[in-house]
């Protein structure tokens, strides 16, 4: 919502300078790098719950604070410090939802989940533009806050608990208290997933460190993780830019600039709502034809198409606004983007999930670092490069990049991605 008010920002602030304009954006995906590394293992200690309400909580606390930003300094601070707690989701949903569903189900389910993340970014800036217009860039913090706290007070209510083991760990004291001692004999009771070790030092140190371990051991984790970032780099490169094409190359005002975000919105709600209804069918009919089997690989069909709609709606998007032609024609090359982009993010989330269940959120969390270090960075160097080749050239970068990087990621791992898991220590078998 911050990018189409990011002008009045520099205005109250004055700010001349490009990259600090768009830091003030971009520094809240920072802390998207930096929750995930210990929200993530956190919630597979003390409960997916508890992790998602209090990161919500801090989120609600310094995103109202941005909007009583007196200097840049406190805007950028408070927003990074924002970002930690929104990263929350990004890191444990994944987790939430392999608590939930079986196999069989659980792809329209992340397709669902991965969705919104994205979706998110598309809607706020279409309203964060007419509120900025209105009324001041202040309200933009103001209202998501209002919004926030309703969300926080129906999650008291309805968020449950889903990780396993804590549930069992639960039940497990109940039972023991539940026993007479005096009556019946002594029996020790624990679940399967408690070792011989339980010191909180130990599981805090085991639990903390192993996205860091999943990152550097899996190269499931590696490769997807690298292909992901470039993805997420491109998504807000595109969000933070927008407003340069449509109020600097076609002179409309911010409200209507922001209106373009419908067009990323399409691309992102169409692929995800075909995808969701095939991605099980494809999941199930592949499982069939290898004798009722199911594979992690039987997620990747939808990645194909994606990795070559990406690149050709970043030809179309950057070529046109050089170009000046009609507004709908660049609105044609950023529905692709988002087509390809969702469907990728979809095919790679249930891929991990699938793979690291019991472990899924270290695993998302691993990933979910590195994507939004390229979040955050990708805006940064977009005035220069731009400024430097223009839209069209700078474009054509971002496709021949997409190419390499995204063709053979799922030809990878169609062909070699269960020799892979066979070889790692916490997949699931």
């Amino acid at each position: 919502m911050v990018a189409p008010a990011s002008a009045q920002v520099a205005s109250d602030f004055g700010i001349h300078n490009d990259v600090l304009i768009a830091l003030t954006t971009s520094i809240f995906v920072l802390g998207y790098a930096l929750g995930p590394l210990f929200l993530g293992p956190l919630s597979e200690i003390y409960g997916r719950s508890r992790v998602l309400q209090l990161s919500n909580l801090w989120y609600l606390v310094w995103n109202l604070a941005c909007g009583f930003a007196q200097t840049e300094s406190q805007l950028i601070g408070f927003r990074l410090l924002a970002g930690i707690g929104g990263s929350a989701p990004m890191s444990i949903g994944g987790g939430v939802l392999g608590d939930c569903w079986r196999p069989d189900e659980r792809g329209q389910a992340v397709a669902i989940y991965s969705l919104a993340p994205m979706l998110g970014p598309v809607i706020g800036p279409i309203s964060g533009g007419w509120i900025a217009e209105r009324s001041t860039w202040r309200w933009v913090f103001w209202s998501t806050s209002i919004v926030d706290a309703a969300i926080q007070i129906l999650g008291l209510f309805f968020l449950q608990e889903t990780f396993a083991p804590l549930l069992l760990e639960r039940k497990a004291k109940r039972i023991r208290r539940s026993m007479d001692v005096e009556k019946a004999p002594y029996r020790e009771i624990r679940t399967v997933f408690e070792g011989r070790d339980r010191s909180w030092q130990t599981i805090m140190t085991e639990a903390l460190s192993r996205p860091f371990v999943l990152f550097v051991r899996e190269p499931i984790v590696q490769l997807l993780s690298v292909y992901m970032a470039y993805l997420y780099g491109i998504f807000y490169l595109i969000l933070t830019t927008m407003p340069s094409i449509f109020q600097g190359v076609y002179k409309q005002s911010a409200g209507i600039a922001g209106l373009h975000y419908i067009a990323l919105g399409i691309g992102l709600t169409g692929a995800s709502q075909i995808n969701a209804r095939a991605i099980d069918k494809m999941y199930i009919y592949l499982k069939s034809k290898n004798d009722g089997v199911g594979k992690p690989e039987f997620r990747l069909p939808a990645m194909f198409p994606a990795t070559v709609l990406l690149p050709i709606g970043c030809l179309i998007a950057g070529w046109a606004s050089q170009a000046h032609t009609h507004w709908i024609v660049p609105d044609i090359g950023i529905t692709l983007v988002g087509a390809g982009m969702i469907l990728s993010f979809q095919c790679i989330q249930t891929y991990i999930v699938d793979t690291f269940t019991l472990h899924a959120a270290s695993a998302l969390a691993a990933a979910a670092c590195l994507r939004s270090l390229a979040g955050f960075g990708f805006p940064l160097f977009a005035p220069a490069m731009y400024g430097a080749l223009g839209f069209g050239k700078g474009d054509t970068i971002l496709a021949v990049v997409a190419i390499v990087i995204g063709c053979p990621a799922p030809w990878i791992f169609w062909h070699y991605g269960e020799r892979i898991r066979n070889s790692s220590q916490y997949a699931q078998s």
